[in-house]
Parts: C-alpha cells; structure tokens; sequence
C-alpha cells in the first residue's frame, strides 16, 4: 500500500508531468524525423557540395505543407559554418495569421554522402537534409527530407523566374515527387529590394 501511494504521489507531481509530456513529444518528433523512406523517390543526393558556397541566406520559393513552417510567409534560412565545423542554421518567417516573425534556431552537421547535411531543431533529433538539385551558380537549390512528405524549393533571389522554376519542377518529377501539392511561398517586396541592394555593385571611392 504504501509504494503504491509513493507512486501515485509522485506520477502525479508538476516535476513528473513534466519529464512525461518531454518524452511524449520526443518520441513523436522521433517518429517524424526517422519515418522509413517511401519507396518511388528517387534522394540521390548532388554528387559534390560545396559547402561555403551553399552558406549564406535562401529564400524559401516553395514547401510542401509540414506542421513546422504552417502559415509562415516570407521564409528566409541563414546558414553560417561554426569554429567547430557545425553549421548555426536560422530559419525566420512571418506568420500570416498574426503578422509576427517566427525564428526558429538549429545546427546542421555534414555526412559522409555528398550533398547531405543532417539537421536538427530539436535536442538531439536530427532528419536528412538532402540536397536533391543544385545550379551550378549556386543560384537555386532543390531539397529534399528522408521522408516524401518534405520538398522544398531555395534561391538565393527572393524570386525566380518562370523558366528556371519550370526547369525545377521537371527535376523534382523525374525524381519522384508531386509538384502540384507545392505550396509557393510570398516573399514581400522589402525582400525583394534588399536583395537587389546587396547584389549591387558598391560604388568606387
């Protein structure tokens, strides 16, 4: 009788509550990031990443709808190489319902596969971050997850033009992926002009 109090009591205190939902949730994130691979895609990664190069801001162009990103607008992703070869990745966008910015703050780390990064936003989960397409500018890239329900589409402009977004689309259905679920993500015209601010030419002195 008495242990069985001891441990109603203590399955019932605020600390336990606690450490039960933490686990509750990292066993749901768990099962998201290590979802099996669906079969009919195609996640041969680049075959070479260069990673300073592919460091720096992406604008989001287009998603799939996940729960992580749902009702963000105006997604941009800073990638930043760390002292200690981690990757800091930050990932900002307004939600459209409230008009505030949301900024969610992971790390990333390579692989041995070419064009495949590991990145987590969450203790110690990480997912696959594949790197699906690349041009060879650096100018755009196609991203793909280890599960099938992630698909993104990244530039390096907050907008891209009808003809290499088609190019695109084409990659990702040869690949396996629906296009038409894509959502295509608004990207303001503050962006748009701060972008072309920097990529101007500074003026000589």
């Amino acid at each position: 009788m008495g242990n069985s109090f001891f441990w109603y009591s203590f399955c019932n205190t605020e600390g336990m509550k606690m450490i039960l939902i933490t686990l509750l949730l990292a066993t749901l994130v768990g099962s998201v990031l290590c979802a099996p691979a669906n079969n009919g895609i195609d996640r041969t990664t680049v075959s070479s990443l260069d990673l300073e190069r592919f460091m720096g801001r992406w604008y989001e162009i287009a998603r799939y709808d996940h729960p992580f990103e749902r009702h963000l607008e105006a997604v941009e992703t800073d990638y930043r190489m760390l002292p200690n070869g981690k990757i800091e990745v930050i990932n900002r966008g307004i939600d459209e319902r409230t008009g505030k910015e949301k900024v969610a703050r992971g790390k990333a780390r390579t692989t041995d596969i070419p064009g495949r990064l590991k990145v987590s936003f969450f203790w110690f989960f990480y997912s696959d971050y594949n790197v699906l397409a690349l041009a060879e500018d650096y100018s755009w890239a196609l991203i793909g997850g280890r599960s099938a329900k992630y698909l993104w589409i990244l530039s390096r402009t907050p907008r891209l033009s009808a003809a290499t977004t088609r190019r695109i689309l084409l990659l990702a259905e040869e690949k396996g992926y629906a296009t038409s679920p894509l959502l295509f993500i608004d990207q303001p015209e503050r962006a748009v002009n701060q972008a072309t601010e920097q990529a101007m030419p500074s003026a000589s002195t």
